[in-house]
């Protein structure tokens, strides 16, 4: 479905899966767990699922003659992180945002993590004290014209990626990778748990495996704390990436899963329940999640296996969308382990 749009190469290629046997049998073992290793999936950076996304974003950038990435996120967005990343591998500049999305109080916060590393990678980072909002920035729009302005030529890139016209894209082919991968392995999952918040992974997904019928069977589990304004962005984003896909079909509201359940306390905030995921994962399997996405997604699955939520024999794949450096943010929260 993606062969008519030009594609950078950012990642290694197709990304592993993994077996999560000590976590499958520790939940009973009437279901088979599987991670796919976006975390994994480049040497820029430590990756992630961003870089995915950026994949069908960069020729773009690079056809328009723009000479400065500019984009938004949290104070540790794993986005801007892999902007910066992007950024310095093709030879531009980078100027980022940095929102106060999270009501968090570590005193090293604003200093470690994706943060640090964006500065270390050159990008100028702004740091602005304004609240979540998973919608278009104000401060986004300034720091556009500020490097105009400057006589600069910008290449505005949203939080996440989402909202570009090629935001979906790069999850559309996880799909068609996923099918590839299935073939190998001799069966296919018969769902995929992924975190949303922006929306566009969850959307591509939606788009890619609606190509075989299976757009339901994407659970997504909501870390915005927002989950009205993500599922209509989230439905928003699909219905447009199935238009340029050619997909063929309509996307519709019924299509998207979104649970509700392992959002709070807030957006990027950790509760009980997601720290006492992230340590069972690390302790069973060795795979770090983080605190503002991948915890609680973690958390979610873990608690849907635990309710029965998934039939007896169910295979499920774990979409691990990277965001450990994070971590470094949170380390108070973890002082013991």
């Amino acid at each position: 479905m993606l062969e008519k749009f030009p594609r950078y190469p950012l990642t290694f290629g197709p990304t592993h899966i993994e077996k999560l046997e000590r976590l499958s049998a520790y939940l009973g073992g009437k279901v088979e767990l599987y991670a796919k290793r976006e975390d994994c999936n480049s040497g820029l950076a430590f990756g992630g699922n961003k870089l995915r996304k950026l994949e069908y974003i960069i020729p773009d950038a690079i056809a328009s003659n723009a000479d400065t990435l500019v984009s938004i996120g949290g104070v540790q967005s794993n986005h801007t992180r892999m902007i910066a990343a992007v950024a310095a591998k093709i030879g531009m500049k980078c100027h980022l945002v940095q929102e106060s999305w999270v009501p968090h109080e570590d005193a090293v916060y604003d200093r470690v993590g994706n943060i640090l590393l964006s500065r270390i990678m050159g990008a100028d980072v702004r740091l602005v004290n304004d609240g979540f909002d998973i919608g278009i920035r104000e401060s986004w729009r300034r720091a556009i014209e500020e490097v105009r302005a400057k006589g600069g030529k910008p290449y505005p890139i949203p939080a996440g990626a989402s909202v570009h016209k090629f935001g979906g894209l790069g999850y559309v082919g996880f799909a068609e990778e996923v099918r590839a991968q299935e073939k190998e392995l001799g069966f296919a999952f018969d769902y995929i748990v992924v975190c949303t918040v922006t929306g566009s992974t969850h959307a591509g997904m939606l788009a890619g495996f609606a190509a075989d019928g299976r757009a339901r069977r994407v659970i997504g589990i909501d870390a915005s704390f927002t989950p009205a304004r993500t599922k209509a962005q989230v439905l928003e984003i699909a219905r447009n990436t199935a238009i340029l896909v050619e997909l063929g079909q309509e996307i519709v509201e019924d299509h998207i899963v979104l649970i509700e359940d392992y959002a709070h306390p807030a957006y990027g905030v950790p509760s009980e329940g997601t720290k006492a995921a992230i340590r069972l994962a690390a302790r069973l399997e060795g795979m770090i999640t983080d605190p503002v996405y991948e915890g609680k997604s973690m958390q979610g699955m873990i608690d849907l296996v635990k309710r029965g939520y998934f039939p007896e024999g169910s295979k499920i794949l774990y979409a691990h969308l990277g965001g450990a450096p994070a971590l470094n943010g949170y380390a108070y929260a973890f002082r013991n382990g």
